[in-house]
């Protein structure tokens, strides 16, 4: 029987993978292994590295892994983003290599094997208008404009100079210290995009962040069906049930010549 047992796996890693790290720290999985791995994934694993580092290579190499990290997070670079095509598109290989010769398959039309292209493309699309897009950088040219749509409260906003830049600060802006710029109505600055999130891009950035939770939703739903169609097709359930009827049959004619 040819099961894609790849396959399998893949879905059940990615399933577990997403989960822990998405909500291993909601209140239902508290002391469960979800909440382990999700420490594991966001701190923890890097944690023990950085140790192994130092007990390998000493004092010296880990603050080389820390300098390189702060290089990669806390200074403008490409870094992230050519990781993140490397991500998608791996990923992407990696499907098309092990899933497609199950398409069409019992449950899965041909059609997906074009759905998927289109998919794949729309994120990237969102990840290239965010990336490149201007967050909402306040200058000396536009700061009145952006004074007048953000005006200040005083009480949570107070009219402020921003020490940097030498210009009023509007409301809800603020000063970027990687990107060294103000950038009205700033979110956070995403070193996946290598660019702030702020007024101008947070549209294009929540669509990233729904279309890409779409994109695994999808991908894990086809490849269930995919696994679902193959054990339908190579009639593995029937077989294993056919093989547990007939241990029971067993057992019970063991019975049987037991008491008589």
């Amino acid at each position: 029987m040819d099961v894609p047992w790849l396959l399998v796996a893949h879905g059940s890693v990615t399933a577990l993978v997403v989960v822990s790290f998405l909500c291993g720290q909601w209140p239902i999985f508290e002391g469960t292994f979800v909440q382990s791995i999700n420490h594991f994934l966001t701190s923890g694993a890097y944690r023990h590295f950085l140790r192994l580092v130092q007990a390998a290579c000493g004092t010296g190499a880990r603050d080389l892994v820390l300098g390189v990290e702060q290089y990669c997070c806390d200074r403008p670079n490409p870094i992230l983003q050519v990781f993140y095509v490397a991500i998608i598109g791996g990923t992407y290989f990696i499907i098309v290599q092990s899933s497609f010769k199950y398409i069409p398959g019992y449950y899965v039309s041909v059609l997906h094997r074009y759905l998927s292209i289109v998919v794949v493309s729309i994120g990237a699309i969102l990840f290239v208008l965010t990336s490149f897009s201007d967050p909402g950088t306040v200058t000396s040219e536009n700061v009145s404009q952006y004074v007048s749509a953000y005006p200040f409260d005083n009480i949570i906003y107070v009219e402020k100079e921003c020490s940097t830049c030498k210009i009023t600060r509007p409301a809800r802006a603020k000063h970027c210290r990687i990107c060294d710029r103000c950038v009205a109505r700033f979110d956070h600055h995403c070193g996946w995009m290598n660019n702030c999130i702020g007024e101008k891009n947070t549209r294009s950035f929540v669509a990233f962040l729904f279309w890409h939770f779409l994109l695994c939703l999808y991908g894990a739903t086809i490849l269930g069906f995919i696994v679902v169609g193959e054990l339908k097709d190579k009639k593995v359930v029937y077989i294993l049930t056919d093989i547990q009827m007939a241990r029971l049959h067993f057992l019970d004619e063991k019975g049987e010549r037991s008491e008589s």
